[in-house]
């Protein structure tokens, strides 16, 4: 299965947040692997941090939620997501 990989995690991070933003071209995201499991960084323009936060938080609640049950069906035991400027 090619979506249980670690490296897909980084894709479905990349593909939720250029769904999100205005400027997909600035989406950038970094893949730290160690003994926990992944950290994932999601950098997006400064316009766009809005979006990706959303309104309390929520939008950036749900990315971590999808990302860590994604990690939890690759076997990852914890995925970390960052989002940062």
């Amino acid at each position: 299965m090619a979506e249980s990989t670690p490296g897909s995690m980084k894709d479905l991070l990349d593909y939720l947040a250029r769904e999100l933003v205005d400027d997909p071209d600035a989406v950038r995201v970094e893949q730290a692997d160690d003994e926990r499991g992944v950290l994932l960084t999601l950098r997006v323009a400064q316009d766009d941090m809005g979006k990706v936060i959303g309104r309390g938080g929520r939008t950036a609640r749900a990315i971590r939620i999808v990302m860590k049950a994604a990690g939890m069906r690759a076997g990852i035991h914890h995925t970390g997501v960052e989002i940062v400027d």
